[in-house]
């Protein structure tokens, strides 16, 4: 396959890069190092010189998206400015990328035929619903602006479907960690935060009582998510939208407690760091976790890690490279 990964040296997309040239795929990788790393991705240009291609771009300019689409297959979509509270702060920009940019690379790939889009979609859309497990077909109202934007990326992967006979898969991330996540910078996700922390021996804050609860996704249950979408036959499978999660939850209480029993394997004072609590986060989701039975039923996805696995390998990772 000839596949385009945009936001491709970030920490899901260069996953899924290396991945996808390691099976001996055709891969182009799309990224204007606004949040990803050069890091992620130059060993794999050395490691894959004729397999693996960088265009230097962004998804807010159609010129750039139709340069990164031409020749290729296959889309998977993981550029996007992530974060709630960078959201909060700046939505305008939030905006301009996550739905000016969406709506780039999808006309782009319209005009390019592109076979499939897959995209990535995010939990953050359930919003203030308050049923558990999440099934896709019950959302709430968005309660931060990068919520909406996730949301609206969905309504138009539809009507491009409906239009112009766009064959799509959005698949909504849960709280997803693993190797290359960046635990630096002011938006650093929980986990690789909480990482830092511990190892530097200072005391992690967790934001209220440490009792709201994520269904926390290592990567690789992520990546095959994205290939089972990207791969199957199923004419039930298109043009849907799918959890992709483990489907267990876990409080932020739990998680320091799991992170301090690994890394205290390797530096037996981490045992000893307790928590601290400071105020609730504004847009903050009280509890998620996703269904996964419709992504079983019709992909066929069956994830390989639990929470507390991908965690002992995330913290391993951590360890060697940090």
């Amino acid at each position: 396959m000839k596949v385009l990964v945009t936001g491709g040296a970030g920490f899901i997309g260069s996953n899924l890069c290396e991945y996808l040239l390691g099976e001996g795929h055709i891969v182009r990788c799309m990224d204007n190092f606004c949040t990803g790393k050069p890091e992620n991705i130059i060993p794999l240009l050395e490691k894959f010189p004729d397999s693996f291609s960088l265009v230097v771009g962004d998804i807010r300019s159609l010129e750039d998206c139709r340069k990164a689409v031409d020749g290729m297959e296959y889309v998977l979509h993981e550029a996007a400015l992530g974060s709630v509270p960078r959201s909060i702060k700046d939505p305008i920009t939030t905006n301009d990328t996550n739905i000016g940019g969406f709506l780039n690379i999808l006309v782009a790939a319209r005009d390019a035929g592109i076979k499939r889009f897959v995209f990535a979609a995010s939990s953050s859309t359930y919003g203030d619903s308050e049923s558990l497990p999440k099934v896709e077909e019950v959302i709430g109202r968005p309660l931060s602006p990068y919520a909406i934007t996730k949301y609206v990326d969905e309504l138009y992967a539809d009507v491009f479907a409906r239009t112009y006979g766009i064959e799509f898969v959005g698949l909504r991330y849960f709280n997803v960690f693993g190797r290359r996540q960046d635990p630096h910078g002011a938006y650093a996700a929980v986990i690789p935060l909480f990482v830092k922390k511990l190892m530097a021996h200072e005391q992690p804050v967790i934001n209220g009582d440490g009792e709201y609860s994520r269904d926390f996704t290592y990567v690789d249950n992520v990546i095959q998510m994205n290939m089972r979408a990207l791969t199957t036959t199923n004419p039930e499978a298109v043009n849907q939208i799918y959890n992709t999660a483990y489907g267990e939850r876990t409080t932020l209480n739990q998680l320091v407690s799991y992170l301090k029993e690994n890394l205290s394997k390797m530096d037996p004072e981490i045992k000893s760091i307790d928590a601290i609590h400071g105020p609730n986060r504004v847009g903050d989701i009280p509890h998620s976790l996703a269904c996964i039975d419709k992504a079983k039923r019709l992909l066929g996805y069956d994830p390989k890690y639990s929470m507390r696995q991908g965690l002992e390998e995330c913290c391993r990772w951590y360890w060697e490279n940090l």
